[in-house]
């Protein structure tokens, strides 16, 4: 089964980018995977990459997940829809997810991500890649 071209993780605790990026690594989910610290970084990685699957922190500084979504809105939409945004976050508190209905996300994880999590989110959003079997 194919794997994804590349996965974007922001979020800017070295530790949550280490855990993901092995257990993406062991689960072969993607050919590349990237890794920025806040939504800036983010932003500038999208500037020469559009991976598939972007796994966004809200709670960040420099450029928070939401400030993120708002830039990433002005994006072209042919790069908008070959991405599928996915909030991975410890908040779930009502103001942030009252925040972020209105921003192009396909979802929301709670940390910490587990083989679980990213086999039914590839089920759901990337049908027939490797994770999803």
């Amino acid at each position: 089964m194919p794997k994804l071209t590349s996965v974007l993780l922001v979020d800017d605790d070295s530790t949550n980018n280490y855990l993901n990026t092995i257990l993406l690594k062991r689960l072969q989910v993607a050919e590349h995977l990237l890794v920025a610290e806040n939504g800036r970084e983010a932003l500038a990685t999208l500037a020469t990459q559009c991976p598939a699957l972007i796994l966004l922190d809200i709670n960040m500084p420099v450029m928070n997940g939401i400030e993120f979504l708002e830039a990433y809105q002005l994006l072209p939409p042919a790069q908008r829809q070959a991405t599928v945004v996915v909030l991975l976050t410890t908040s779930v508190s009502t103001r942030d997810l009252t925040r972020v209905q209105t921003l192009p996300i396909a979802g929301t994880i709670t940390k910490p991500l587990t083989e679980s999590k990213i086999t039914t989110l590839l089920e759901q959003h990337f049908p027939g890649s490797a994770a999803s079997r």
